[in-house]
């Protein structure tokens, strides 16, 4: 059984004090020595889950799925619901996925996503300006060509998704990794406060990881993104980026073998330490 190996990557040339650089390091050691719990859902896919007493001094809840990036199988892709909002656990069980994680931001009244998805080569929904220049998660896509999954960023440059050659484009973010550095990222309330967080990152060994980290509760407060970026660096992650959290952020697998899976994680809008309580959301990724 594979698992993601942990790369301790803290530089005491990131952080400004002592105390920081100590916490940081602390932290890592949190990451790379947890118990992490390992079920294999078939011969490619392993999830994990690792529960934190202190992790960022806060009570942490985090998922992985781990598999290759480069086989012919599983296969990875994108489903979206149109101009409907449908919960995750919908689009797996439509789709007869094996997994399904949110996908990018969406009208959470009117439904359809607010930035490009395009699917099989056709264009679902495209990225609706908010103004200028372009916010943090309509800089950055994730693409699949031939069953590989890479991360670009495309700036500020209005279009700049729609001109990609990929056969399925996600625009999402913000870029949180890129050639193993943190990308910068904006000051504001979004990235500076503790959420619910839903990520995907590429490495480490040509592998591909998708992960959830549960907030907003007592067993599970959220990571920023600063912290977001931190663990995925110490998962070995060279590129990463954020999908749409809060509410959002749902891992759904399908019933393997013994196996009653379904909804993971714990979607924070049940206000409790529980499976249910998704959000209808409008577009997911897919593995099958």
């Amino acid at each position: 059984m594979f698992q993601v190996r942990v790369v301790l990557l803290c530089s005491i040339g990131l952080v400004s004090t002592a105390s920081l650089y100590a916490q940081s390091k602390t932290d890592s050691l949190q990451v790379k020595n947890a118990n992490w719990r390992s079920t294999r859902l078939n011969r490619h896919i392993v999830w994990q889950e690792a529960h934190f007493d202190s992790l960022f001094k806060a009570k942490q809840n985090v998922n992985l799925i781990v598999l290759k990036n480069r086989r012919r199988r599983p296969t990875v892709t994108l489903a979206s619901a149109g101009d409907s909002l449908k919960p995750t656990s919908w689009f797996g069980q439509k789709f007869n996925a094996l997994v399904a994680l949110n996908g990018t931001f969406f009208d959470t009244k009117n439904g359809g996503s607010v930035d490009l998805i395009k699917i099989d080569g056709h264009v679902m929904d495209t990225t609706r300006v908010a103004g200028k220049p372009l916010i943090e998660h309509q800089q950055a896509a994730i693409v699949i060509h031939n069953n590989k999954v890479q991360i670009v960023f495309g700036g500020n440059r209005p279009g700049w998704d729609r001109q990609l050659p990929e056969e399925h484009v996600m625009t999402t973010g913000p870029l949180l990794l890129q050639y193993n550095k943190p990308h910068p990222l904006v000051k504001n309330a979004f990235n500076d406060n503790r959420h619910p967080r839903t990520c995907l990152c590429i490495g480490p060994g040509k592998r591909l990881i998708l992960a959830t980290v549960d907030g907003r509760n007592a067993n599970a407060q959220g990571m920023n993104l600063h912290e977001l970026t931190d663990l995925m660096r110490w998962l070995g992650c060279r590129d990463a980026i954020n999908l749409d959290g809060g509410g959002s952020t749902t891992l759904w697998i399908r019933s393997v073998g013994q196996g009653s899976q379904g909804v993971v994680n714990y979607p924070s809008d049940s206000k409790q330490w529980i499976h249910t309580g998704e959000r209808p959301v409008s577009n997911v990724v897919l593995i099958r």
